[in-house]
């Protein structure tokens, strides 16, 4: 049964529809037509991911490819499954949003109940022009894994670490990383890490096969991060004016978290890096709010919160922010109170969805004073009746790696205003992980191997928070 919202929504977008159409019939105007009106929709939203060689299962590059599909387009773009784009209007400005007009899902209802027409040839736009296989171009450097690595049928899933030497030139400085798994089927999410200290090539070298495993980290301790990737998300863009600099005998490693499929398959990643000769004058710190592993949802939990605050101790400038979870989390909100108790969001997500999620980039980077607390509450369903939901019947859902577990976690991106205040703000972070409801003690039983990272954080400034579950 449909909400008292659901119903005031439908009815008022068979209302638009209703009045297209009687505006049209009213004064003799022709339906829309593809090479008129609809073309510059797609063309602009829908192509770049579906055409050949990208992700999307269907091309949408000609008039034959969304003719056949017309109903369907109709319909998913009448859901606003697609384009997808999961945050919501109102609740952050961010860059490249992929939302239709209501003005525009109607004309492509419209089109489908017209029989899809073709309409005049020359009014036909020209096809963007779509980079192969980069979203941003040709990278200036491509590094692949040394070797394939075979990925076993049946579950468990894998967690496996795999060392890429590679250089920066001199006086080159990372801008934007792009990762490529070659088989994204069976890769879960992949997160990119430097290691300047070698430790991460003897662990390689004492582990048989391609790459070393490794649950819940590395193995050491990281000299900076490079972003990573999960389905739908877009490149890893440093901040403006913050780029990464990168020291020589300097190693990539990529953590990947694989799931199996039912069959051995193989998988060889690229990482494409993308340079820039202006030295970086601001750093950017990453907060990851959520972290912690108390999460425990039992079966049939509808409304499950899940939540993590932190203060800030200097003005900061927040570029960009990513959510993360698995499957049943349906609801994610994120904001900023401001010491005047002014509120101000930073993202709402009513309708997570595991296979589309990445980066947001805001328009212009949000500003915020010293004193600024940081929320962010997830809420999850474990019921049978969320559709996305791996196990039937609903399972006992706890914080972990693998895909059936959950996670809560907000990464956001900190360049304090005062490039010299960066310190205070990892210590900041770092205090507040260490020091909020038990620290180390209650980590280092989770398994996760946070227990032995935090021990060698204590003389750190590595960003690492806590969290806590609302019941």
């Amino acid at each position: 049964m449909k909400s008292r919202t659901e119903c005031v929504v439908v009815v008022g977008c068979l209302l638009t529809l209703a009045r297209f159409t009687q505006a049209a019939t009213a004064v003799g105007a022709s339906p829309p037509t593809f090479n008129r009106d609809i073309a510059p929709i797609i063309w602009n939203n829908c192509a770049a991911c579906h055409h050949a060689g990208e992700v999307a299962p269907f091309n949408l590059t000609s008039y034959e490819d969304v003719r056949k599909r017309a109903k369907q387009v109709a319909k998913i773009t009448h859901a606003r499954t697609m384009p997808p784009w999961k945050a919501e209007p109102g609740y952050g400005e961010f860059e490249g949003e992929r939302r239709l007009s209501d003005a525009q899902i109607a004309t492509i209802q419209a089109w489908a109940e017209a029989g899809a027409p073709e309409g005049n040839a020359a009014d036909l736009p020209a096809l963007p022009k779509f980079s192969e296989g980069w979203q941003l171009g040709q990278p200036d450097i491509v590094v692949q894994m040394v070797e394939p690595y075979t990925v076993r049928a049946e579950r468990p899933d894998i967690f496996r670490c795999f060392v890429v030497p590679f250089n920066i030139p001199a006086g080159k400085y990372v801008k934007a990383v792009d990762y490529r798994p070659s088989n994204r089927k069976i890769t879960h999410h992949a997160l990119l890490f430097l290691d300047n200290t070698g430790m991460a090539r003897k662990l390689d070298e004492a582990d048989p096969g391609p790459g070393y495993s490794r649950m819940g980290g590395v193995g050491f301790l990281p000299s900076g991060g490079m972003g990573g990737w999960a389905p739908g998300a877009a490149p890893h863009r440093f901040p403006d004016h913050a780029a990464r600099a990168v020291g020589a005998n300097t190693d990539l490693v990529i953590q990947t978290h694989f799931h199996p499929s039912g069959k051995v398959e193989t998988e060889q990643a690229s990482v494409g890096i993308y340079l820039t000769d202006e030295a970086p004058k601001r750093t950017a710190a990453t907060v990851p709010l959520g972290v912690r592993s108390t999460i425990d949802i039992p079966p049939g939990a509808r409304d499950y919160k899940w939540a993590d605050s932190i203060t800030l101790p200097v003005a900061v400038e927040i570029p960009a922010i990513t959510p993360h979870a698995h499957y049943i989390c349906k609801d994610m909100q994120v904001w900023a109170t401001l010491p005047t108790g002014e509120k101000r969001w930073l993202i709402w997500i009513k309708d997570w969805d595991f296979d589309w999620q990445g980066q947001y980039r805001y328009k212009a980077p949000v500003e915020l004073p010293a004193g600024t607390k940081i929320d962010m509450v997830y809420t999850y369903d474990n019921s049978a009746d969320n559709p996305r939901n791996p196990s039937s019947p609903p399972q006992r859902v706890r914080r972990g790696e693998q895909t059936t577990d959950e996670m809560g976690i907000t990464f956001l991106s900190v360049m304090p205003k005062n490039p010299s205040d960066i310190k205070s703000v990892r210590e900041a972070i770092r205090d507040h992980f260490l020091n909020l409801r038990g620290g180390a003690a209650a980590e280092g039983s989770t398994g996760s191997g946070l227990g032995a990272l935090l021990g060698r954080l204590r003389g750190s400034t590595t960003p690492v928070p806590t969290t806590q579950a609302v019941k």
